[in-house]
């Protein structure tokens, strides 16, 4: 979202009007005086066009009057401001009509402010968006009005913003996502979370273990419009998704300790655009909260925090909770602005400036009585992708699914990182265990279980395949456009640092690396440094133990192995696997393959068939004698062969006599 100003002192998060007698003071959380304000984007209508508020044709839109009678020029000035500064925000941006950057009063008189009103209708017909009011407001010079201009879209497309959901064990994820989604209130006994588990065992024990997927609609006038079905309580999503000018999607994480590694997958595999850390009252920050945490902050994921459970906290343990919270988001490991929410202006405020990473809203919520839901719902209709993403590039889109569906056959889902996916589109998939890439057709293409034609980058999708079997796909795996040339590597660099580790690491240790969807084993082969301890920062020379993968240079690691834990960024490819090799080698050992089964008749147990394709075993002999019982048929033609097969196998070449 482009950047705003935290406006005037009277709805600046730290004044909250004395009515309100909240818990904990919200001036304990509210940034310094002007450190939430961003000088560029100080002209609310002209999305800080110049450096010093003019066009790129030097007129003045500095002035907050602009709007009332713009001429030609400026109005085409002003529409192209609009015009990038959506695109900026992926698709919407606020917009304040009476605020100038001319250092003049805030505010407009009744006349003009009809006048300027009409001006931003104008525009936003011109260019194809809907108009929502947020607020309004006064200031010295009259009458403010915050508004939210969104692009609109067809009934088979909505903008889409991704949320990680992460927490302690029974900070109540599920339980929120139950609630926002269904749009039925929690009985305090888990009726909520029922309705997302996946799995029996999850629903026995109440914690979720696998990554969940949740879609919440906001239609054109910012109206959540999620209505269950009243009888089984599901979501149509296909219908949520027709309605809607834009997804929320929820990713829900398992906290519990030992689905860390399910944890990490969704965080890196599933890019999400924020992270809603979820902290239960009554406990505080316990457990997991703040591996989750500095995960998100290793992935530089912009995080709010959600304090749940109120209507059963006493005030006291809240206040406790609370300035914890504050001292944590405060100190030098996150250097984050914490700021209380606790009404629309705060909202407007926080998701204007959220995009900075440095501020951090709170929001206090109860699932049972539903209190500042609709404060959560309508911080989540003002978040917009973080990413932008060009319709130019190759297509590249990475899978973290695989599913067998019958009647369709083989489907995998994932995001797609760059470029446009269409329908009957050829692209390639790999890396197989060789490191080589096959072409494979698109057959069709769903969004949210919506049948859709196309998909763009920063989207996740479904795609089903032709002809290819489920088994033969992994997670971690890539479908990219041929004009890339993609090479799989089985080595890299990257710079490393270590949050965690009990003892020290050295060369040869190895540990499981996620990078993306990829979730692998690698080992250590050299290092910058003789050893490493936690704190220490180091270039590491990688090498993946099972399959070659694709990788690019500036991608994010997350490397972990029990306890231990580091972060970094992939600096340099090294020993790709050339595919014009890898095919010769594939095509030398299906044709090896082959002539054994030949010779044998058929009859090549599963051990000798591994001899035979293996490059360490050089003379051997095979005994293809008459021993056994045979049919006619084959009696004869093993007669026919030599008794004895000898394999002669050079290294990278298999050929058989």
């Amino acid at each position: 979202m482009a950047s705003l100003t935290a406006t005037d002192p009277a709805t600046c998060p730290g004044s909250v009007p004395a009515a309100a007698e909240p818990t904990v003071p919200a001036c304990m959380f509210a940034p310094d005086q002007g450190c939430a304000e961003d000088p560029c984007g100080e002209d609310g209508f002209e999305g800080g066009s110049g450096a010093n508020g003019e066009s790129a044709d030097h007129l003045d839109l500095s002035s907050k009057l602009v709007l009332v009678s713009p001429t030609g020029e400026q109005y085409d000035a002003l529409q192209r401001h609009l015009r990038e500064r959506i695109d900026e925000g992926c698709g919407e941006t606020i917009y304040v009509v009476g605020m100038g950057s001319d250092g003049g009063d805030y505010g407009l008189d009744e006349k003009d402010m009809e006048a300027s009103v009409a001006t931003v209708q104008s525009l936003c017909e011109q260019i194809e968006a809907d108009l929502i009011l947020l607020r309004e407001r006064t200031d010295t010079g009259g009458k403010m009005l915050d508004y939210l201009i969104r692009r609109r879209v067809d009934e088979q497309d909505f903008l889409e913003v991704r949320v990680a959901v992460v927490g302690n064990v029974d900070a109540g994820k599920s339980t929120l996502l139950g609630v926002l989604t269904h749009g039925e209130l929690d009985n305090g006994r888990g009726f909520a979370r029922q309705k997302l588990f996946r799995h029996k065992h999850e629903m026995e024990s109440g914690r979720t273990s696998s990554v969940g997927n949740d879609i919440l609609g906001f239609d054109q006038e910012g109206q959540v419009v999620n209505k269950p079905d009243s009888h089984g309580g599901g979501l149509d999503w296909t219908k949520i998704c027709q309605k809607s000018s834009k997804v929320i999607t929820f990713i829900d994480l398992a906290g519990h300790e030992k689905y860390l590694k399910t944890t990490v997958f969704g965080m890196t595999g599933h890019l999400p655009d924020f992270c809603m850390l979820m902290v239960g009252s009554n406990a505080g920050i316990v457990g997991m909260t703040k591996e989750h945490l500095g995960l998100a902050l290793a992935l530089n994921v912009p995080v709010f925090v959600v304090v749940t459970k109120i209507d059963m906290c006493p005030a006291n343990i809240l206040q406790e909770t609370l300035k914890l919270l504050q001292r944590l988001l405060k100190s030098p490991g996150c250097r984050k602005i914490p700021v209380l929410v606790q009404n629309k202006d705060d909202v407007i405020v926080t998701a204007s400036n959220f995009s900075s990473e440095r501020m951090c809203p709170i929001f206090q919520i109860s699932n049972v009585t539903g209190e500042n839901m609709d404060l959560l719902k309508m911080f989540l209709n003002l978040l917009s992708s973080r990413a932008t993403f060009s319709n130019d590039e190759p297509a590249e889109f990475q899978i973290d699914d695989t599913y067998s569906v019958p009647g369709v056959g083989t489907v995998v889902s994932g995001t797609t990182l760059r470029g446009l996916i269409r329908l009957n589109d050829m692209l390639l998939l790999g890396p197989d265990p060789l490191g080589t890439f096959i072409p494979i057709a698109v057959k069709s293409i769903h969004r949210k279980r919506m049948p859709v034609r196309e998909v763009r980058g920063g989207q996740t999708a479904s795609f089903a395949l032709k002809k290819i079997k489920r088994s033969s796909i992994r997670k971690g795996m890539v479908m990219v456009s041929p004009k890339l040339m993609p090479q799989a590597t089985w080595e890299f660099e990257a710079e490393i640092l270590v949050l965690h580790h009990p003892t020290t690491i050295s060369p040869r240790y190895q540990a499981m690396v996620h990078c993306g969807s990829i979730r692998q084993t690698a080992t250590i082969l050299s290092m910058s440094k003789d050893c490493l301890r936690t704190g220490d920062k180091a270039t590491v020379h990688f090498r993946f133990i099972k399959t070659p993968e694709y990788l690019h240079c500036d991608q994010k690691l997350v490397f972990r192995e029990g306890r231990t834990k580091a972060v970094g960024t992939i600096t340099k490819l090294l020993r790709s696997v050339s595919t014009q090799a890898a095919k010769i080698q594939q095509a030398k050992s299906q044709a090896s393959k082959k002539t054994s089964k030949d010779a044998t008749g058929g009859n090549v147990e599963p051990g000798s068939a591994a001899q035979v394709s293996s490059p360490t075993s050089t003379q051997l002999p095979l005994k293809l004698g008459g021993s056994g019982r045979r049919r006619g048929g084959q009696r004869h033609r093993g007669k026919g062969l030599n008794a004895t097969v000898t394999v002669a196998v050079s290294a990278g070449a298999t050929s058989t006599t």
